[in-house]
């Protein structure tokens, strides 16, 4: 069994839960949604099939005890349910990072899933399967990405509307180059958000670089 993969690569975790942990990053090809905001357009085709031991031997390389399944839309690929299993069959604390387009509700219980809720301004809030919120669990993380104001109080009406901060943890991130970190961080305040805002790390020390 192969997946089709544009990269595999050590780093900083840039943000979630685990922001700071050196991480091994699994990246998978493909998506179905054009973000407005994407910093990954590189992987929406191309990359390099390998088999699910291959990439198990290339993650196991680089030592870490934390590995991050992400895209492009990793569940764009319907083996990627398989890899995240092995790893977590092998030992690694693992995060999935995912759109919310797809269905999340066969994804193994000891993942942890980072998923993406898309904001008017991303250009694809549409494409949100509302459907997965009820399969949120408490070690999930649910994160928008705010380009501007309207997002902001789009936010807002969702975190009220479907009771998210209960669900699990919330994160708030600035959209890299759209809005600023200051900007943000001073609307959650006024308005008492139960959020935790995040800057990407990976962005501050080394900029929008791919394999950071």
């Amino acid at each position: 069994m192969s997946l089709q993969i544009t990269e595999i690569f050590y780093s900083l975790q840039g943000e979630s839960r685990s922001v700071g942990w050196p991480t091994v990053f699994v990246r998978l090809t493909g998506c179905p949604l054009r973000c407005g905001y994407c910093d990954t357009r590189y992987a929406y085709s191309g990359g390099e099939a390998l088999d699910i031991d291959e990439i198990l031997k290339q993650v196991a390389s680089h030592q870490s005890a934390h590995v991050t399944v992400t895209g492009g839309e990793p569940l764009a690929q319907p083996e990627c349910r398989y890899l995240i299993t092995a790893l977590c069959e092998a030992g690694y604390q693992v995060s999935l990072e995912t759109s919310g387009a797809l269905d999340i509700s066969d994804i193994d219980p000891r993942v942890s899933i980072v998923m993406d809720l898309k904001t008017p301004a991303s250009g694809e809030s549409q494409r949100n399967r509302w459907q997965n919120i009820e399969l949120l669990r408490p070690n999930d993380q649910l994160k928008f990405v705010i380009c501007d104001e309207e997002d902001y109080l789009w936010v807002k009406q969702m975190l009220c509307e479907h009771q998210l901060s209960s669900r699990c943890e919330v994160l708030l991130s600035p959209a890299f180059g759209s809005l600023e970190g200051a900007q943000l961080a001073d609307w959650v305040l006024a308005d008492h958000l139960p959020v935790r805002m995040q800057l990407q790390l990976h962005k501050i020390l080394w900029g929008n670089q791919p394999g950071r």
